[in-house]
């Protein structure tokens, strides 16, 4: 697990601020009639407008600049020609490569006026990654991470993902340790001031299982319900974390 000093921190600061602003610009676009290409295109001008690149283009062979994923779809739907719907919920990742250093971020975002139980799926799953980062801690293990996202979750009614993890982020994009969110507490390693994380329960309405598209990136539920997904990248501090991933 790389710890980042100073110097990488402050570029990591700017790859996250640039991550938000680009999640708050797309904010503004998101509503009913825009196509999910539409909303890649604009993501894709506001990173290289401030210097970095779409951390996710050509990842893998990734068409895309951000992922998009509406209603069942839960990460890495591809954009495309799909037009968004009143009553419809979007997840947007969004990852920028600034100076060698990645950010990443995603949050689901509504469109139009959603169900009260679409709203209640949002708002438990946002709560959670907030419960997650509370433990967060430098000398704390890194499994109260996890432990504490499963607690708020599933109380709720709702199913955690187990296929798809948090991880270390810094040059690479996906890095050291990876972060289940769910299990024990107590377990794995400690954390470190200098770790970066990037913390990112995915939740189901439904149960729990997740299945990819013949596109081989699309993950959607299995039951066809709706599911979200939020994600911020964070620095472990000396008395806490610091989220990167804001402007």
């Amino acid at each position: 697990i790389i710890c980042k000093t100073d110097r990488e921190l402050d570029i990591m600061r700017e790859a996250g601020k640039i991550v938000a602003l680009t999640h708050q610009e797309l904010q503004k676009h998101i509503k009913p009639g825009v196509t999910t290409q539409q909303l890649d295109d604009i993501a894709d001008k506001k990173i290289r407008d401030h210097g970095a690149t779409p951390s996710f283009k050509g990842y893998g062979g990734f068409s895309g600049s951000i992922c998009v994923s509406v209603n069942e779809e839960l990460v890495h739907g591809i954009p495309g020609t799909r037009t968004l719907k009143d009553g419809d919920i979007i997840s947007i990742d969004i990852g920028a490569d600034y100076n060698g250093y990645h950010g990443d971020s995603a949050w689901t975002y509504p469109v139009g006026t959603i169900s009260k139980e679409d709203q209640r799926l949002l708002d438990v799953t946002e709560a959670s990654l907030f419960k997650g980062l509370d433990e967060a801690v430098p000398k704390e293990r890194l499994s109260n991470i996890s432990h504490a996202i499963q607690s708020y979750v599933e109380p709720h009614g709702f199913s955690i993902v187990r296929e798809y993890v948090g991880h270390g982020v810094g040059q690479e994009l996906h890095e050291d340790p990876q972060i289940p969110h769910f299990g024990p507490p107590g377990k794995g390693p400690r954390l470190k001031p200098g770790m970066v994380l990037a913390v990112e329960p995915m939740v189901n309405a439904g149960e729990r299982y997740v299945h990819t598209l013949s596109d081989n990136w699309t993950v959607v539920t299995t039951d066809g319900k709706n599911c979200a997904h939020f994600e911020h990248t964070i620095a472990i501090t000396n008395t806490g974390y610091e989220i990167l991933t804001q402007a």
